[in-house]
């Protein structure tokens, strides 16, 4: 295993709020309402941050090197100074992505067990 793989292996299982952070950065950068926001419509309301676990996770991810802030602005022009905006990194990109498919063997064996609908 390489380093980096080590390194990867060694942050999951990922928490689901991280996860579900690094989906909402997947596509954009988002500030962190907008990133609250995106979660909620992802999963039909489902699942739902507050704005105190949100920036627990983002001061935690920043430190993990997932995501990084950005000074970059969609519409400089219209947007509030205030909002710091956070990009996923490709280290992120990793993990989510190895977090992926240890969910999706996770599931394979639910469904396995007939703990899960679905085929196998």
């Amino acid at each position: 295993m390489t380093d980096k793989n080590a390194d990867v292996a060694a942050l999951l299982p990922l928490p689901s709020v991280t996860f579900h952070i690094l989906m909402a950065l997947a596509g954009q950068d988002r500030h962190g309402y907008a990133i609250i926001q995106e979660v909620a419509a992802r999963t039909n309301g489902e699942v739902r941050i507050g704005a105190g676990t949100l920036y627990r996770s983002v001061q935690r991810m920043l430190e993990q090197g997932l995501i990084v802030e950005t000074q970059d602005r969609p519409t400089p022009d219209l947007d509030d100074e205030r909002r710091r905006y956070y990009r996923i990194t490709s280290f992120g990109t990793d993990v989510a992505k190895a977090e992926s498919r240890r969910l999706a063997l996770m599931l394979k064996l639910a469904r396995a067990t007939g703990f899960a609908p679905g085929r196998v």
